[in-house]
């Protein structure tokens, strides 16, 4: 049986499935789902990549809408992820890096 020939759509499609599992890693706080979802988002990326550049009919331009609708939503899973981290490591240090910290309002008193 011979292989199927490799489609844009296909490693579009495979985009999107790593995608959702990078979403669901980051949920989870799986630090290796997300390494192995984030590995094959790239080599499906690559795979676009070398399957050219050629016209994208409706469906194309459909899936590449969608991979780009869940890259924005693992942006904001990652940037919330990374606020958090920041104000707990201010709570850490004593700097709650805000203008209403203790001493600004002391003054005011």
């Amino acid at each position: 049986m011979t292989p199927s020939p490799r489609t844009r759509r296909d490693a579009l499609i495979r985009v999107i499935e790593s995608l959702h599992g990078e979403i669901d890693a980051l949920k989870s706080n799986d630090v290796a789902a997300l390494e192995r979802a984030t590995g094959a988002k790239l080599a499906a990326i690559e795979e676009v990549r070398t399957l050219g550049d050629g016209p994208a009919g409706p469906e194309l331009r459909e899936l590449a809408d969608e991979a780009d609708r869940l890259n924005e939503t693992c942006r904001i899973y990652v940037n919330l992820l990374a606020a958090n981290v920041r104000r707990r490591l201010q709570i850490l240090t004593g700097d709650r890096g805000n203008a209403y910290s203790r001493g600004v309002i002391a003054a005011y008193a």
